[in-house]
């Protein structure tokens, strides 16, 4: 009598969108998948800002995973709404204002979407407050995930969804991200529409950006009355060491950024000098171009764990189509090294084309030539 071959055990290393995606996926096809995530929960800190998902990305993805109707009654279809304005009067160069219909990128909160993704999956199937140390083990075998908390457990195909500093790389690739010399400075407005009402008029319900050829600035609607701005700055990673100012010393930041902006209009200084609390330093860094690794049939990445790229309006659509398509790989595919083999084949050449698109075009976000000025995703 034939023994049944034993199924595949499948770790997803990080539960941002992409794992999140890639498991759910995975789950709707029948197969057994576990995530792990440094995190020690759910709730443990904030998950950032606004993302919009794209037809071609991240909609696509929650198509696959039966997610989109869901998506959409909680999506924002008025955050497409986009403003380039000008820096030294505030007056529009750009703006789309998106039809009624219109549904090609709608926003939704980052905390929203994960928990869409969360609850969507099989109760346990995350492991909370795992953070992998290392990926052991040959390309013959299974191979064994070390955690922090001493925790070894063993997968027969690890998925590093983990992120631009990925623990799952180190098993495949030396590669580790550079400074790309643009820099972010990330500033919180709540209750925006009450506290901020100036700020809330300049920015609309979706994105608004202006740029003097040397600096720029963003900012964008969240939900729940959130607002966040971010100033783009062409300096060095230390910069603020290099001014004698920390993170925390919010005063003088803003000082340092008034005399930086000081020929620019007073509405748009208002992103820098209301925001409520400290300012979060945001070096923008990249991994080479191109990012590939000999094939391993144990382990692959997805996302920025992959081809980690500046923040401009690719990200999250890309972690999630990959997702998509390596978890419909695994459902289709005998073995795990053939699902693995056929999903690199099309993701390596996609985010090999998409680095050298993007590679240096950070440096854009800082140009004050109308074009769109959506820097998110």
């Amino acid at each position: 009598m034939a023994t049944a071959t034993p199924a595949p055990r499948i770790a997803v290393v990080g539960a941002g969108p992409g794992g999140l995606t890639c498991a759910r996926i995975l789950q709707r096809h029948g197969i057994a998948v576990t995530v792990h995530d440094r995190d020690p929960g759910p709730d443990a800190r904030g998950q950032g800002g606004t993302l919009d998902l794209h037809e071609d990305g991240g909609q696509l993805a929650l198509r696959e995973a039966g997610l989109l109707d869901a998506f959409f009654r909680l999506a924002r279809p008025e955050g497409q709404e986009m403003r380039q304005l000008d820096s030294s009067s505030a007056e529009f160069v750009f703006h789309h204002l998106p039809a009624a219909d219109e549904r090609s990128r709608p926003e939704i909160d980052r905390g929203r979407l994960r928990d869409l993704l969360l609850d969507s999956l099989a109760p346990g199937t995350v492991r909370w407050g795992r953070t992998l140390r290392a990926v052991e083990g040959t390309a013959g075998g299974p191979r064994r995930l070390r955690f922090a908390d001493g925790t070894v457990t063993e997968a027969d195909l690890v998925i590093g969804a983990d992120g631009a500093w990925s623990a799952v790389r180190r098993a495949l690739s030396p590669a580790v991200p550079a400074y790309t010399g643009i820099a972010f400075l990330e500033a919180w407005f709540h209750d925006v529409d009450t506290r901020h009402p100036e700020v809330a008029a300049l920015v609309g319900p979706g994105s608004a950006a202006a740029a003097d050829g040397e600096r720029a600035l963003f900012a964008q609607r969240g939900g729940g009355g959130q607002l966040r701005a971010y100033v783009v700055q062409r300096v060095p990673a230390d910069w603020l060491a290099a001014a004698g100012l920390t993170t925390g010393d919010t005063e003088g930041i803003r000082a340092l950024l008034l005399e930086r902006y000081r020929h620019w209009s007073p509405r748009l200084r208002r992103l820098l000098t209301d925001n409520d609390g400290r300012y979060v330093d945001r070096p923008l860094h990249a991994l080479p171009v191109p990012h590939r690794w000999e094939p391993d049939p144990g382990v692959t990445l997805l996302g920025d764990a992959a081809h980690l790229m500046p923040p401009l309006g690719v990200g999250v659509n890309l972690a999630m189509l990959d997702a998509c398509e390596l978890a419909l790989a695994l459902a289709r595919h005998a073995t795990p090294a053939e699902a693995v083999r056929a999903y690199e084949a099309t993701m390596l050449p996609r985010s090999a084309e998409l680095q050298r698109r993007l590679d240096g075009a950070a440096a854009g976000l800082l140009s004050a030539e109308p074009h769109d000025p959506s820097v998110h995703g």
